[in-house]
């Protein structure tokens, strides 16, 4: 399979839906989505498409992940959290744009998996943490930026982990209709600005670990 024409294909794609940040689409060009997934879910890996992974949850959509890292706008020596490590696709993304890592996984089995894929894959800048998510990481507050990969109610704890002038980027659940993807700025103690962008779809947020 040509991996490359596939990502380059792909990226196309994710342009065309709206995606028009250059760093965004080259990180997307350059992480090799594949190495995150099951073999036997590789013909797909090129998809616009979310992909199981093991332990009921996904990769998720390359379109999603872009929106999402777009909306973050990272910049290069950020410290940014993420709730969900998952496949470690987007904490690579985000390593790609130049930002230091911190990201929980509540899963044992995905956490152990991950962290051995992200160290052999050499993101160095990547710190992967076995916890429940939904605490963040008060050890290593305040972050830049915070981006949750699982749908939820907005946890207070990740804003009060979030710098002044700091961006966080979350699916907030619907009720059964979905998920907003919501972009929060604090913009001072206890004063936020909130952007929603409807219509999205997530693995739920769950509190502690297994």
């Amino acid at each position: 399979m040509d991996f490359e024409k596939q990502r380059k294909n792909l990226v196309s794609i994710i342009q065309s839906k709206g995606i028009s940040n250059e760093r965004v689409l080259e990180a997307m060009l350059a992480v090799e989505r594949h190495k995150f997934i099951p073999k036997a879910h590789w013909a797909e890996a090129y998809d616009d498409y979310p992909v199981p992974i093991g332990e009921g949850q996904t990769i998720s959509q390359p379109y999603t992940v872009a929106f999402m890292t777009e909306l973050l706008d990272v910049e290069t020596g950020q410290k940014v959290l993420e709730i969900g490590t998952g496949s470690g696709y987007q904490a690579a993304i985000l390593a790609c744009l130049g930002a230091q890592v911190f990201t929980i996984e509540r899963i044992y089995t995905l956490y152990q998996r991950t962290s051995k894929l992200l160290k052999e894959l050499g993101y160095q800048q990547i710190k992967t943490f076995y916890a429940d998510g939904t605490e963040g990481l008060p050890q290593y507050a305040p972050f830049d930026r915070i981006i949750v990969t699982a749908s939820g109610q907005l946890q207070q704890t990740f804003l009060d982990q979030l710098v002044v002038g700091g961006l966080l980027v979350a699916p907030i659940d619907d009720g059964g209709m979905g998920s907003t993807m919501t972009r929060i700025t604090k913009v001072a103690e206890n004063d936020y600005i909130t952007e929603r962008y409807p219509g999205f779809s997530f693995v739920p947020l769950v509190k502690g670990t297994r």
